[in-house]
């Protein structure tokens, strides 16, 4: 192991990655002048920025944490909601990303999407700015509340600190960069967070296959384990599949994934940003699925590793110290920390927004100046941040559980409004408000009732319902002129 232990070597590299992202922190606040740039970073972002900002704050912990582990505790099975996830992101990019540009230029210069729904359907009743701040501060309190669980699990495991002292740890530096730089310390920061996550899914993976014998061994050796680990079908209904297929429906409602389609320089920039990010994505699925899948031959082989009550999801952090040279396996480490600091900073900015463009600014303070705009964007990102930590305080909390449920509550609410928005010259302001509203509530009641009926993931009959109420509403009543020529100026067809 060298002179200096694993500990030693890691504290050391946590400790150079933490001073690195608290330097892009300070950059970006000299480069923050008002809301727009605290917010969107001024609509600046070049496409391998925005690709990778976008797929880091997307993919969390939850990518290093969560994947592995459920493919470590149930095998090839899982393969359908890295499937899923890898066709809803492209579709996402495809469909909505140089849209979306597009028509928040157009619809009052919108820099969050209350404002983008408020400015699109003309309303002047501010009802959605409303609703769709309430929503985004519901369920980013869930989203940031998971990544801050995988960061006290890496920081527990790592370092053997306390559940709390890791939660608080952690949360502390992710609210110190977010607070200063804004928008483009988290961009920055998740650029440099991505690469260093494809690095690690593809790292530890090729290590382990090695240790065991090679591709071959290492199948052979899961499946003397258990025939049903290799197996892509195992357990699995129709209904069960088609609940991890529709993971991907999910991405056409990220705030803050949809967030990043906003902020490229151009909408030419969307096909460029959209290769790179489809690639990284499914190179880091592959890495998450790989890991997993080596876990389970590794540990078997193993069985000292991991004790009685092992937590699966800790999976790719054991392989991590089991296999990696100490100042590799510290980076690599870092890399963990990296991705759940990079969806947490950008959940916390979004959130962040709604309460100071979509709630204080309109409601509150109509002639704010961009400063005092910008404090109190920074004040919210502490309250979000400890309402998330509260959330977060239970050390049995699954990651998987938080960000499944505020997935399935951005997709529902989000998704069939941002996609007919953007597709359907006939949607009105009225029937966006039911789409969110019908979205929201059939994801809390569905996960709320027994189990959800069959078993079902509560974003299907969500998006479904939410998808029926726009088209239903919209159809009682013409939209108004207001409301048609944004779409019609926007329409790319138009040019």
């Amino acid at each position: 192991m060298g002179e200096l232990g694993l500990d030693t070597a890691t504290v050391v590299t946590f400790g150079g990655y933490f001073a690195v992202m608290m330097v892009l922190g300070g950059i970006a606040y000299r480069a923050t002048a008002g809301l727009s740039d605290y917010l969107l970073g001024g609509r600046r972002l070049g496409a391998g920025v925005a690709a990778l900002s976008a797929g880091a704050s997307d993919m969390s912990g939850w990518l290093l944490m969560a994947l592995p582990g459920a493919v470590y505790a149930q095998g090839s099975n899982r393969l359908w909601l890295a499937v899923g996830l890898a066709l809803g992101a492209y579709m996402n990019w495809r469909l909505v990303a140089q849209r979306l540009r597009r028509y928040t230029a157009l619809a009052g210069d919108a820099i969050t999407l209350p404002d983008y729904f408020e400015g699109r359907f003309q309303d002047d009743r501010r009802i959605l700015r409303v609703v769709a701040a309430i929503v985004i501060l519901v369920f980013f309190a869930f989203y940031a509340a998971a990544g801050m669980v995988s960061g006290a699990k890496l920081l527990q495991t790592t370092f053997g600190v306390g559940y709390q002292a890791g939660l608080f740890a952690g949360a502390s530096v992710i609210i110190a960069y977010t607070f200063l730089g804004g928008f483009l310390a988290v961009s920055w920061t998740d650029f440099a967070q991505g690469l260093l996550m494809v690095a690690a899914l593809v790292g530890v993976p090729v290590v382990a296959f090695d240790s065991l014998g090679g591709w071959s061994a290492t199948v052979a050796a899961v499946g003397e384990l258990g025939p049903g680990y290799n197996d892509p079908l195992n357990d699995l209904g129709v209904v069960t599949i088609a609940s991890l297929l529709a993971w991907g429906l999910g991405y056409f409602g990220q705030p803050h994934i949809l967030v990043r389609f906003m902020a490229l320089r151009s909408p030419g920039h969307g096909p460029r940003a959209r290769a790179i990010a489809v690639t990284w994505m499914v190179i880091g699925l592959l890495g998450a699925m790989a890991a997993g899948y080596a876990g389970i031959a590794y540990v078997a082989a193993n069985p000292a590793l991991v004790g009685e009550d092992f937590d699966n999801e800790r999976i790719f952090l054991v392989l991590t110290r089991a296999l990696a040279d100490p100042w590799l396996g510290g980076v690599l480490l870092a890399a963990v920390l990296a991705a759940v600091m990079s969806t947490i900073d950008s959940q916390l900015l979004v959130a962040s927004s709604a309460l100071s463009e979509d709630v204080y600014k309109p409601f509150v303070r109509p002639h704010a100046s961009s400063r005092e705009l910008v404090w109190i964007g920074r004040s919210a990102v502490l309250g979000v941040a400890l309402v998330a930590l509260w959330i977060a305080r239970d050390p049995d909390s699954g990651v998987l559980g938080l960000v499944s449920y505020a997935w399935a509550g951005f997709g529902a609410a989000f998704g069939p409004v941002i996609l007919l928005s953007l597709f359907w010259r006939r949607m009105t302001a009225n029937g966006a408000f039911a789409g969110m509203a019908a979205g929201a509530v059939t994801v809390i009641a569905w996960r709320w009732a027994s189990g959800g009926l069959f078993e079902l993931y509560e974003l299907v009959p969500a998006f479904l319902a939410a998808s029926l109420a726009i088209v239903a509403v919209s159809l009682v009543q013409s939209p108004h002129d207001g409301v048609v020529k944004v779409f019609d100026d926007a329409d790319p067809r138009s040019e």
